[in-house]
């Protein structure tokens, strides 16, 4: 196969080329780092391997549409960090600009393209069903009202610009991903070696996560089968309200988990992002597991076994 992954450097997209290139498929990662339509070949990843193909996401398409034509699948992970600064006006502007811009010219070229791809995927986030509390949430909810839910909103209607005959197309809303060489879960992890973890602010807010594993595994999956269209919840089946993440984090790693973050300390250092933090979302892969996918960590404690060991 053909894969194209935008967003294909991070914590999710890294791995999931990787994968692909493992088992010998052609894989292209668009990136800014270099001249739009330049093609590099990744050494050490084979041959075909990983090719990085430079793009400019701004809305429109340009010469790396020859990646996006035919191909057997685009995957869409572009996107800056949304815990990575504090929510300035500036920071908020290039948070949407990052993920709207990226995927108005991935919708753009695929529309402009020779040849329709297969299928395109395009993330969006739990953060769409805004703060939802200890109320489960499924595909069929209507997005929340904060900026977080405004923008996976605005996201997705991007993402549906993208239409060709005989394309299918999916949105996964993503979790909170979990493995201890990054992302959230790396972060945590410190407080707790310090004998200093716990949960966060009332520790009551449910945690939608999932093992960046299944991640990797349930967008294979809807690359790979032909019904999987629509909105899907990539998350464990089992979400956990805070304290028990805490709880169980602190087992996994042989560490009490008994002194919480205060809210009022996570709102001054995360500013408007702790509002996120301390509201949370109680998300279910109802789509997913209805078409028939299989979860290889469905539980916290068998996640942190395969992440920490026994």
């Amino acid at each position: 196969m053909r894969v194209v992954i935008a967003g294909g450097t991070g914590f999710l997209g890294s791995p999931l080329a990787e994968t692909y290139a493992e088992e010998g498929h052609d894989v292209r990662v668009l990136t800014r780092g270099l001249p739009p339509g330049e093609p590099r070949h990744e050494s050490g990843t084979g041959v075909p391997g990983i090719t990085r193909i430079g793009w400019k996401p701004d809305g429109q398409s340009g010469p790396w549409i020859e990646s996006i034509s035919g191909a057997d699948a685009v995957i869409n992970l572009a996107g800056a960090s949304v815990g990575a600064k504090r929510w300035t006006p500036q920071r908020k502007a290039e948070l949407r600009d990052s993920r709207l811009l990226a995927t108005r010219s991935l919708a753009a070229a695929i529309a402009q393209a020779a040849a329709a791809p297969r299928v395109f995927v395009s993330s969006s986030a739990v953060g769409y069903y805004g703060a939802a509390g200890a109320e489960p949430k499924t595909e069929s909810d209507p997005p929340g009202s904060d900026f977080l839910a405004h923008l996976c909103e605005d996201w997705e209607a991007e993402a549906g610009r993208a239409a060709r005959d005989g394309m299918r197309r999916a949105i996964i809303r993503t979790g909170i991903v979990i493995e201890k060489s990054g992302g959230p879960l790396a972060q945590m992890i410190t407080p707790f070696l310090l004998f200093v973890g716990g949960p966060m602010g009332s520790g009551r807010q449910y945690m939608s996560w999932v093992h960046r594993l299944d991640w990797i595994e349930m967008v294979r999956w809807i690359v790979q089968t032909p019904a999987a269209e629509g909105v899907f919840n990539v998350t464990a089946p089992h979400p956990v309200p805070n304290r028990e993440f805490a709880r169980a984090l602190g087992r996994a790693l042989k560490r009490p988990a008994i002194l919480p973050a205060p809210g009022v300390a996570l709102k001054i250092v995360l500013g408007e992002f702790a509002g996120a933090v301390l509201t949370g979302q109680r998300v279910l892969p109802a789509h997913a597991q209805a078409l028939g996918y299989h979860f290889r960590y469905p539980e916290l404690d068998i996640a942190f076994r395969g992440i920490f060991g026994d």
